[in-house]
This record gives C-alpha cells, structure tokens and sequence, in this order.
C-alpha cells in the first residue's frame, strides 16, 4: 500500500472541495482549504519526500497553466486529470506528466465510448493511461458519474467491467464520490470488493482521517490498494499529520 498524494486545482489555486458540491455552475461548491502555497510548492514536497503516483487534478477551467506548474517541478513524479482529451494529452505528457487520467472524455450520453478511449490509447499507449472510475452508490451498486460527479452513467463498477477497462490503462483511480472531501471515513464495501477486482495498480480516494483509517484500510485490501488523502492532511487544512502519513507508508 502506498500513499498517492495530491494537488486539487480550482480556480487557479489548490484547494480541496467536498467533491460531490462541484455543480456545473459552481455556485454552491463547498471549499474545505484553499492554500496560500502555489502548486509548484506542494510539488515540490512530494519530490522531497520521494512520492511518486500523486496526482494532479483541475477542477473546471482556468486552471491549466497552475497544473503545468507542479508537473515542470517534479518531472514524471505526477499524474494529471480534469478535462483531459486525446487531442490535448500530449502536452501534459510533454510538460512533465508521467501519466495523463480520464474519465468524463471516454463516457458521453451515460455509456463507455470505445471509440474515444482507444483514440485515446492510440494517441499516450496503454502504459501511460489512468482511467478514473468516480462512483456513486445508487440501488446497492456502484455507477460510474461524470460531468463533476453530476451525471450517473450506465457503466456498473463490478468484477467483470473492471477486467475489461483494466485492459486499455496502466493503472485504476476510483473516487468513492459519496464520501469525498468530507472526512467522515473511508467506503469499506467499496474498497473491500476493488480489492478482490483489480488486477493492476489502483488508487483509493475518499473520506480517509485519521492513521486508523489507513490501518483499516490497509487490513480491509490486505494491502492490494493504494490510497490518496485530501482534506484530512495538515497541509490541507485538516488535523491528520502528512508527515505521520508518509512515515507510516514507508514502514508498511
């Protein structure tokens, strides 16, 4: 189990959002943090502390020259989704990006578009593709939504829709979206069944507060999933130590 970490990007500056509150219009988005610090300084930490997989996320637009920013601080050390196509993914792989992450391109009118997702392979390859499965939980299933986690799809997360996207990425983000940003603990039956699902590499996100959290977490996967933690570190506003969360990391 390793630790992701992460740099949301909103408006031009990191910030960290209860997840499910980023309408379309963004009149009603709650912000948990919104830092003094530039990307490029958080960036920077994660290079000092050797975290690599992190990634970087912008939240709507105007935000592509502050993301740039922190992929030209720690060169292939992050990954970076929000609003990522085929036609623009090349820049942010030539910028520094190790890894480009997509969700809302490759699912239109609520179903999985073939077409654009190998448009999109064919244009970064398999080994530098993240495909993000934001869920909801709706009718005891999880459903992947898009559009700022506005919009449900017909894409079920389950064992046999898993094996089949694993094909065409590197690596697997999935944002437990009911709980994102509002560090009320991690969605156990989520990560418990990812973790009898994935096959490849796979970030967790969502609802972690606490190193009790990580160590259920941790036994909850047996270590199989990676994880990221937002609004809960100190560095971010919260009460949860970074520090104490990269150290813990490291001894697992």
């Amino acid at each position: 189990m390793k630790f992701r970490p992460c740099i949301d990007i909103h408006q031009g500056k990191v910030k960290q959002i209860v997840g499910d509150t980023l309408t379309l219009d963004n009149r009603k988005v709650v912000e948990n943090f919104v830092s003094e610090h530039d990307s490029d300084y958080y960036a920077a930490m994660f290079k000092e502390d050797n975290l690599t997989g992190g990634h970087v996320i912008m939240l709507g637009e105007g935000n592509h020259d502050t993301a740039i920013r922190a992929l030209k601080e720690y060169p292939n050390g992050l990954q970076i989704g929000g609003g990522i196509t085929a036609e623009n993914a090349g820049e942010y792989l030539e910028n520094g990006a190790s890894h480009v992450i997509v969700t809302s391109y490759i699912f239109n009118n609520g179903e999985l578009n073939k077409e654009r997702l190998e448009a999109l392979v064919k244009e970064v390859g398999k080994e530098r593709l993240v495909i993000d499965l934001s869920c909801k939980e709706k009718d005891g299933k999880w459903f992947v939504v898009t559009n700022k986690w506005t919009t449900f799809t017909n894409f079920e997360i389950n064992a046999a829709s898993i094996k089949e996207i694993e094909g065409y990425c590197d690596e697997l983000l999935i944002h437990a979206v009911d709980v994102e940003g509002k560090r009320t603990g991690i969605q156990e039956t989520l990560a418990k069944q990812l973790a009898s699902w994935v096959s490849i590499p796979t970030t967790y996100a969502g609802g972690v507060r606490s190193i009790s959290d990580l160590e259920a977490f941790r036994q909850l996967t047996d270590g199989k999933l990676d994880l990221t933690i937002g609004s809960a570190l100190d560095i971010f506003g919260g009460n949860l130590p970074y520090k104490q969360v990269v150290d813990y990391c490291r001894k697992l």
